[in-house]
């Protein structure tokens, strides 16, 4: 069917950031001239931009030079990440997406597999991503504008947060400490991240690997509070071991072979 093929190239350009015609047709089984036709009317949508031969995902180029660089560390995995953090997305739900460059990659997987939800988010780049999607209600909390982190924080963020109830919240995390604490540079994103883990019984932490024995200044909340942490299949073998020892529930997302280990 038309609309299975769609979802197939949405999710092949997700994972790939671009590709050709003659390699989308051989993924989905398609000719030449169908794939010409769903790459139109996937431009036609806004979720593609066609180039000569081929496609690339259309993603805002209007952002901070910090957030870009941050955004393009590590990209692979973190849409690796987002894949598999994907499926714990419960149609219907109220769900918090936080300014986290792992999580803006959940944002863009669901702009190209839509389900009916409510996002709310502080980052405006979530909020550029699911901007028109069908299905989506997109809700962006006010407050004061960090460009370094396209975020908005401070009290008016918080107050929001406090009068909010969220099925399910997913966040990002510049570091996570060897003591299973969870930090971030700035005090203020710490001090609304902390207030999203309190204002749901289901919180999930989307990190790469690269976040684990670091440390940073204020913290956000432990390890213990989450329901899932998601990362990716460079974590040290034994740290994977110690967290889960201490009861921690891990996801390990491979996007080189396209695998996973949920094994806890």
């Amino acid at each position: 069917m038309a609309s299975d093929r769609l979802t197939q190239i949405r999710h092949y350009l997700y994972l790939n950031g671009m590709t050709g015609v003659h390699e989308l047709a051989e993924q989905v089984d398609a000719s030449l001239a169908t794939i010409r036709r769903d790459l139109q009317r996937l431009e036609e949508q806004g979720i593609v931009i066609r180039t000569h031969g081929g496609a690339s995902l259309a993603e805002s180029v209007d952002r901070e030079v910090a957030f870009e660089t941050r955004e393009n560390q590590a990209l692979d995995h973190k849409r690796a990440i987002a894949d598999e953090a994907f499926s714990c997305l419960k149609r219907g739900s109220a769900v918090f997406f936080d300014a986290g460059t792992t999580v803006l990659q959940l944002a863009r997987r669901l702009r190209i597999d839509p389900m009916p939800l409510t996002v709310f988010s502080n980052n405006i780049t979530v909020s550029e991503a699911l901007s028109g999607v069908e299905g989506v209600e997109m809700i962006l909390l006010g407050g004061r504008l960090r460009h370094a982190n396209r975020s908005l924080v401070g009290i008016l963020a918080e107050q929001a947060i406090e009068n909010l109830w969220f099925d399910q919240v997913f966040l990002g995390a510049s570091a996570v400490q060897p003591d299973d604490t969870i930090s971030t540079p700035d005090g203020e994103e710490a001090s609304l991240n902390a207030a999203m883990m309190r204002r749901t019984e289901e919180c999930f932490l989307l990190v790469d690997s690269m976040k684990f024995g670091r440390r940073s200044t204020y913290k956000v909340g432990h390890l213990d509070q989450v329901s899932c942490v998601f990362t990716d299949t460079e974590l040290d073998p034994a740290q994977v071991q110690a967290l889960r020892e201490r009861g921690h529930k891990l996801v390990l997302a491979g996007y080189a072979e396209g695998n996973s280990d949920d094994s806890e």
